[in-house]
């Protein structure tokens, strides 16, 4: 099952500025705030901050049941693997493609208990 966009990437090039001014931006502090990521949680939607050489622009993550599945799905229309999947702590899974657009789709996978029923 495809839950939407839910978590959105922004590569910066000072991530603390770019903390600050998220942190006032939003009216709230992060969840996360690690050299490799600062994220913020509104309702169920994430906004995270990356030093920009992780990635070259804005990537929207689509929340999926079955990470495998879906690349599969993007693979077989056409798209280029970004980034193969990858477990990026605690279970969390990521992959993206760049579509026969040329836009970049990002997948994310919580771990089975941590899914919204």
């Amino acid at each position: 099952m495809n839950q939407g966009i839910k978590t959105i990437l922004y590569p910066v090039q000072d991530i603390r500025r770019a903390k600050t001014v998220f942190s006032k931006f939003l009216g709230l502090e992060p969840y996360a705030d690690q050299p490799y990521y600062v994220g913020f949680k509104i309702g169920d939607q994430d906004i995270g901050l990356i030093p920009k050489g992780q990635n070259v622009g804005v990537t929207a993550f689509y929340h999926v049941d079955d990470i495998q599945s879906s690349l599969r799905l993007l693979l077989d229309s056409g798209a280029k693997v970004q980034q193969d999947i990858k477990d990026v702590g605690g279970g969390v899974l990521i992959a993206s493609v760049i579509d026969a657009e040329g836009n970049v789709v990002g997948l994310r996978q919580l771990p089975t208990d941590k899914r919204p029923s």
